[in-house]
């Protein structure tokens, strides 16, 4: 899994280096590299594993063909993403369209969520943060714990 925070900076050649534990995980599912997009919710950018983003690919495609909600979500998504090649250091190159996106200029933050990751631009991401943290504390009945482990057996 994503997990944990880290701060990252690209370099002179526009790279950055890609947390270590998150290059591990995706080599364990057998990936060198991310795809990449524009989040829908913020202004970060949203990264998988390639079978996470077939996955989206097979839930688009199981739209009916002549429905505009699969165009748009096969333009939304798929279109607008890239697949990045970790270099021989484990760094990738963002392109401009995607750090525009987050508004990244130089720090970037690489925020773990589990089964995908979100690169955001560290101010932007506290104050989102913050938010979340107070939404959450709101919310937090929403979880179903018990309900899951008594399901599981544990």
């Amino acid at each position: 899994m994503f997990l944990s925070t880290h701060e990252n900076r690209l370099d002179k050649k526009g790279r950055v280096s890609v947390p270590a534990s998150f290059r591990s995980y995706l080599s364990s599912l057998g990936y060198s590299g991310i795809i990449c997009y524009p989040s829908f919710n913020n202004s970060s950018l949203e990264a998988c594993a390639q079978n996470r983003i077939e996955k989206l690919s097979d839930t688009i495609d199981a739209l009916n063909p002549f429905d505009e909600k699969r165009d748009i979500f096969a333009t939304s998504v798929l279109a607008e993403s890239t697949n990045l090649n970790f270099d021989s250091e484990g760094r990738i190159s963002i392109p401009e369209k995607l750090l525009k996106h987050a508004k990244i200029k130089s720090k970037m933050l690489f925020v773990g969520q589990g089964k995908i990751f979100q690169i955001w631009e560290p101010s932007s991401y506290e104050k989102f943060r913050i938010q979340a943290r107070k939404k959450a504390n709101l919310n937090r009945a929403s979880l179903k714990w018990e309900n899951q482990f008594n399901k599981e057996g544990k």
